[in-house]
């Protein structure tokens, strides 16, 4: 019996789900709010997740941004419910990974029918990657676990460089010669517009690869690397990066995942800039560092400005308020979140 989690905050709709659900031979999960509707997923992983958009405690975007990042939970199959149908939310949803939208109020036909439909393509999918029933799960488990080692021996023995906070690592425009293994430290990366503002996509991290997209397209850099604090960083020759990518097909497909996951989050990052306020833009970038393992945040605000996609002064502004409003604590230059929740909640 197929096990289907409801992620909603209204109980007449929740109920009224769950035993249509039970009446046509599933075995329905309910969650009253978008953070237990998480904490289940991550107990139990469902076969499939019906979530609401406007919730309170976390919002039905804030929930599928966690369990597409969770390795038990990525390809659960996710439609979202909601009473609203504007374009940017149809966009937004489908842009972080949903399968589905289903509007409210719905008809029960088209509902089973969407539920069926996905659950067969998710069917599907297994087969195409367990192409020997279940010798093929285990099969692409030791083919994942090999990939990473071999990954994991690309770093090996290699030469350190040690970067002083702000050094560059690689600059726009210059011709890639290495793949950078961040052994220690905190990077940015990120890109200058005509006017000389930095826009920063993303950080990298200790354990992070920097530069495999010049790489794999063989071209120029498109964008560069700073250390934002002292790093040591391994240098990996790209001939070497070359031979192991297109010797070991389990190998490219970990970077190609590498090199989905950054095209991904571009996307949501311009969907969000087009579409999101300051608050929301700023306090998203909040998040993003918070989820990254920075529980102090210790980033210059020209930096975060820039994470964030506005001006320095905008940015000073809206962290004052969030400060005032108890979401956030500033002490000598050093951001603490208060609630991380209402963060991940901020209206737009």
């Amino acid at each position: 019996m197929k096990k289907i989690l409801i992620v909603e905050d209204n109980h007449d709709v929740r109920e009224n789900l769950a035993e249509i659900l039970e009446l046509s031979g599933y075995q329905p999960i309910t969650a009253e709010n978008g953070k237990i509707g998480v904490e289940k997923a991550m107990q139990d992983p469902p076969d499939l997740i019906l979530c609401d958009v406007m919730m309170p405690e976390l919002d039905g975007f804030g929930v599928l941004h966690i369990i597409s990042r969770n390795q038990r939970t990525a390809d659960v199959p996710f439609i979202f419910l909601t009473a609203k149908a504007e374009r940017d939310d149809f966009r937004r949803g489908m842009s972080l990974g949903a399968d589905d939208y289903i509007t409210k109020p719905f008809d029960e036909t088209v509902l089973l029918q969407t539920i069926e439909t996905r659950l067969k393509k998710s069917e599907r999918l297994k087969a195409a990657s367990a192409p020997n029933g279940g010798s093929g799960s285990l099969e692409r488990f030791i083919n994942e676990a090999k990939a990473m080692e071999a990954i994991r021996h690309l770093s090996d023995n290699r030469e350190v460089r040690i970067y002083r906070k702000k050094d560059p690592i690689f600059r726009e425009g210059d011709t890639p010669r290495w793949l950078f293994y961040l052994e220690k430290g905190q990077a940015k990366i990120f890109k200058t517009a005509e006017d000389g503002r930095e826009f920063i996509p993303r950080l990298a991290k200790a354990g992070d690869f920097l530069g495999y997209l010049a790489l794999l397209n063989d071209a120029n850099y498109t964008e560069s690397a700073t250390a934002l604090e002292p790093c040591e960083i391994k240098l990996i020759p790209k001939q070497e990066f070359y031979s192991l990518v297109y010797g070991h097909r389990d190998v490219t497909a970990r970077f190609l995942k590498l090199l989905a996951h950054h095209v991904a989050d571009q996307e949501q990052q311009l969907l969000d800039l087009a579409y999101n306020s300051v608050r929301r833009r700023v306090a998203s970038a909040l998040v993003y560092l918070y989820d990254q393992g920075n529980k102090e945040i210790n980033l210059l605000r020209e930096d975060l400005a820039a994470l964030a996609g506005t001006a320095k002064e905008t940015l000073i502004r809206t962290l004052t308020d969030f400060r005032e409003s108890g979401l956030i604590d500033i002490h000598e230059g050093i951001i603490s979140i208060r609630k991380i929740e209402h963060l991940r909640t901020m209206p737009n």
